[in-house]
């Protein structure tokens, strides 16, 4: 086992870790932390919290608070398969660590390998890649650090409706190609003005959303299971809908801003998509798995929709032959719409409160809490299983 972790690197990025304290001691929690490599940029910019090199300040955090004795910090990005340092650091792990753009799934299976598991915190928004229902029953303690990406997700989102509906990436790939057709972008490139762009979900996000396009003069929409208060609606100048089928068939713009969970799971599939009108758009930044990932790459082809934008996967990282990545008309990125460097700090300063309050007893925001004593405490998720299908990424 140490020998495999030699290999990947697990301890030279670790300094809080050596080989003679692999095991938690008495009193010693171990706490796995999981993130994506920051290479070359993590390395040199210590600003990008959200990688291994920088482990969310984590390092510096338990030397300041003299926490050696009571935490061992377990850094890795090696998170896919039965022999990754995930897996094995898990039976020991009181706490584990992850995010929404490289996420440790904790299934039915490794939530069983996790004995000791008392926390799960996720560095950003989202807590999908959890199994809620799971969770629950095994009085695991669920946090995410909410709110710490609104910002940063609501600007994307406006970034990628005009990258759509402009066509963009078309004009961008002609300069670089050394190209000129004009007539070529202008062909699908239109005004936003006066289009009805609509979000599934006004909440922290898709309220934002909304502010942001209402300068452009456009129709805005939205669906919730939660209605706005009645003054924010007439002063967004915005329209309810009670379901998600009546507010496609009106918008030219869909955006979507719901949490992933087995409500929402596929909630964009074959049948919905057809009720969109012909030539709309659709933006993604809330998860992969909203939407079915074959019936958009079919609706797409044929021309129903025009285009699809968006930086979440399923699962995450997306597989290099994955279909969104070649089907026509599209504008997504990797999952990097939450995790500016203005994020980084905000949502690695709430996982070390969450972490420094769990250490000490003290309660947690109620507004990072999604599981708590044994029920789903968040109104944005609801108890169940999102994790399948994710073959250990």
């Amino acid at each position: 086992m140490l020998s495999n972790i030699l290999k990947k690197g697990f301890l030279s990025t670790n300094p809080l870790t050596s080989i003679s304290r692999y095991a938690s001691t008495s009193g010693q929690h171990t706490v796995l932390v999981v993130l994506y490599e920051g290479g070359e940029a993590g390395q040199k910019n210590k600003n990008i919290l959200g990688c291994v090199e920088n482990a969310l300040g984590l390092r510096e955090w338990i030397k300041q608070n003299k926490l050696q004795d009571r935490l061992k910090l377990v850094v890795t990005s090696d998170k896919q398969g039965e022999n990754c340092v995930a897996e094995q650091i898990l039976p020991e792990a009181s706490v584990v660590i992850s995010q929404p753009f490289w996420p440790c799934y904790l299934d039915q299976a490794r939530i069983d390998k996790a004995k000791k598991l008392q926390l799960a915190i996720t560095a950003g928004v989202g807590s999908d890649h959890v199994n809620l229902e799971a969770a629950c029953k095994r009085g695991i303690t669920i946090a995410e650090i909410t709110g710490s990406n609104v910002v940063s997700v609501a600007e994307h989102v406006v970034m990628q409706i005009l990258a759509l509906v402009r066509n963009f990436i078309p004009a961008y790939k002609q300069v670089v190609n050394g190209e000129w057709d004009i007539a070529g972008i202008a062909d699908k490139a239109y005004d936003l003005e006066n289009k009805h762009v609509g979000t599934v979900a006004a909440g922290r996000i898709g309220l934002r959303v909304l502010q942001r396009l209402k300068p452009f003069d456009v129709h805005l929409h939205y669906y919730d299971k939660f209605r706005l208060d009645k003054s924010l609606e007439k002063e967004l100048n915005v329209t309810y809908h009670p379901s998600v089928e009546s507010l496609v068939k009106a918008c030219d713009v869909i955006t979507i801003n719901c949490p992933l969970h087995p409500e929402t799971e596929h909630m964009f599939n074959k049948k919905l998509i057809s009720q969109m009108k012909k030539g709309s758009y659709i933006v993604n930044t809330a998860r992969g798995k909203i939407v079915d990932r074959d019936a958009l790459v079919d609706a797409i082809k044929s021309n129903h929709i025009e285009g699809y934008a968006g930086d979440v996967w399923y699962p995450q990282p997306a597989a290099p032959d994955h279909p969104w990545r070649s089907m026509p008309r599209h504008a997504m990125t990797p999952h990097y719409s939450g995790t500016t460097l203005s994020a980084q700090a905000r949502y690695a300063a709430g996982v070390r409160e969450v972490l420094g309050n769990w250490l000490d007893g003290k309660p947690q925001r109620e507004e990072y809490l999604i599981v708590d004593k044994g029920k789903v405490v968040s109104r944005a998720y609801t108890e169940g299983d999102a994790t399948k299908g994710h073959a250990q990424n």
